[in-house]
């Protein structure tokens, strides 16, 4: 794929565990929001952060099985 696509797709990733932290500090689930921040970070694309195609690859692979289960499990939210 064009390098162009990897640039609209960390972006989009960026935006989207933006929101997910948003969404989850509404919620008062604070642990959710850390995680998600940090994903957010993690895969901003402004800053690149060499990991090596390996690392990235398991990243990726154990980011999109946490996002599928994140949607069939639903945390009771945290102590205000």
């Amino acid at each position: 794929m064009p390098y162009g696509y990897y640039q609209f797709v960390r972006f989009a990733a960026l935006v989207g565990f933006a929101i997910l932290a948003y969404q989850a500090h509404e919620e008062g689930r604070e642990r959710e929001m850390i995680i998600y921040g940090v994903l957010a970070l993690l895969f901003q694309p402004f800053f690149k952060i060499a990991l090596g195609r390996e690392i990235w690859n398991l990243v990726d692979v154990l980011v999109g099985i946490g996002l599928i289960l994140s949607t069939f499990i639903k945390p009771k939210a945290g102590k205000t």
